[in-house]
C-alpha cells in the first residue's frame, strides 16, 4: 500500500534488519481492551511479513493480518507457518481504506510504521490517512484499543544517525509522517479517544544491525528503512561518499555516535493507544 516504496522489491530483505520492536507494550495496550489476552481478536492492519503477528501469536485468542502487497503477504505467510503454535492467524490481501470486515468485529488493532506510506499530499488534510483511521475505528467494537507505532518529527531527525547523511529525505519523511499532536486530533475525529503514548527509549528498529556504520553502503541494508527510498540520486550519493571517506579514515564509528547521541533521550518511534469511543 505504499505510495513510495516498492514492497515488492523490498519483501525479500525486509526482515534483515527489522526487528518487532515494544511487543509487551502493545500486549500492554490490548490487554485495556477488557478481558483475558488469551480471547481477544487482534487486526494486525499493513502487518508486512508477519513480524508483530508471530509475536504476538502465542499470547492472543485470534489475529487477522492484512496487507495490500502480495509479496509481503507471502513473506508472511512463509514465517508463520515456521513458528507453528498459538492462535489462528488469517492473512488478507485488502486496503486499510477499505477493510473487509464488518463493523466492531476485533477487539484491539495495531499498527505498526505503516501509517506514512499513505498516498497524502502535504497540506490538504490528510484524507486517506482520515479514512484509514475510520475504518480501524468501525472495526473496533466500543471500548476496543487500537494502538499505532509511528515516528514523531523530532525522532525522525535525531532519533537515527544516518539521518545526518540524507536531511533532505528526512524533511520529506517528516512531511509524510502527521506529528504527534496532529495524529491525536485525527484519533479524536475518527471516534478514538487518545489515551497514552509509550516511547521505549532504548528499543531499536532495526535491532543491532542499526550499529553498523557501513550498512548504507549495502542496499539490502537500505531497504530495511524506508526512508533510504525516499532519497534522491544524488543526496544518496553524498551520502555514501561520507560513510566511505569516515570508513577510510577510521572515525566512522565516531561519526555513528556523535549522531546517535540524541536517540537514547527520544527514541526512535512511539505507541499511542486510543480506545474507541461507544
Amino acid at each position: 500500500m505504499s505510495a513510495y516504496e516498492d514492497y515488492t522489491t523490498v519483501a525479500a530483505d525486509y526482515d534483515r534488519t527489522r526487528v518487532p520492536i515494544g511487543v509487551e507494550i502493545i500486549l500492554g495496550c490490548l490487554a485495556s481492551a477488557g478481558g483475558p489476552l488469551s480471547s481477544i481478536r487482534v487486526l494486525d492492519a499493513g502487518c508486512g511479513t508477519g513480524s508483530y503477528a508471530t509475536a504476538l501469536r502465542p499470547h492472543v485468542g485470534a489475529i487477522d493480518a492484512a496487507d495490500l502487497n502480495p509479496s509481503m503477504l507471502e513473506a508472511a505467510r512463509a514465517k508463520l507457518d515456521r513458528a507453528p503454535g498459538g492462535c489462528p492467524v488469517t492473512l488478507h490481501e485488502a486496503s486499510l481504506e477499505a477493510l473487509p470486515f464488518e463493523d466492531g468485529r476485533f477487539d484491539a488493532v495495531m499498527v505498526n510504521q505503516v501509517l506514512h506510506h499513505l498516498p497524502d499530499p502535504p497540506g490538504d488534510g490528510r484524507p486517506h490517512l482520515r479514512r484509514v483511521l475510520a475504518e480501524l475505528a468501525r472495526v473496533l467494537r466500543p471500548g476496543g484499543s487500537a494502538v499505532i507505532n509511528t515516528c514523531s518529527h523530532e525522532q525522525l531527525r535525531h532519533g537515527w544517525w544516518y539521518a545526518a547523511l540524507v536531511p533532505g529525505a528526512v524533511e520529506a519523511m517528516c512531511r509524510r509522517h502527521a506529528d504527534t499532536n496532529v495524529l491525536n486530533g485525527l484519533l479524536a475525529d475518527a471516534g478514538l479517544t487518545p489515551r497514552t503514548r509509550f516511547v521505549p527509549s532504548d528499543a531499536l528498529m532495526q535491532g543491532e544491525a542499526y550499529f553498523d556504520g557501513q550498512g548504507p553502503l549495502d542496499p539490502a541494508w537500505r531497504r530495511g528503512d524506508s526512508l533510504w527510498s525516499t532519497v534522491s540520486e544524488p543526496e544518496l550519493a553524498r551520502a555514501l561518499d561520507t560513510v566511505r571517506v569516515h570508513d577510510e579514515a577510521g572515525t566512522l564509528d565516531t561519526f555513528v555516535a556523535e549522531h546517535d547521541r540524541r536517540r537514547p533521550a527520544i527514541g526512535q518511534f512511539g505507541f499511542h493507544h486510543a480506545v474507541r469511543r461507544a
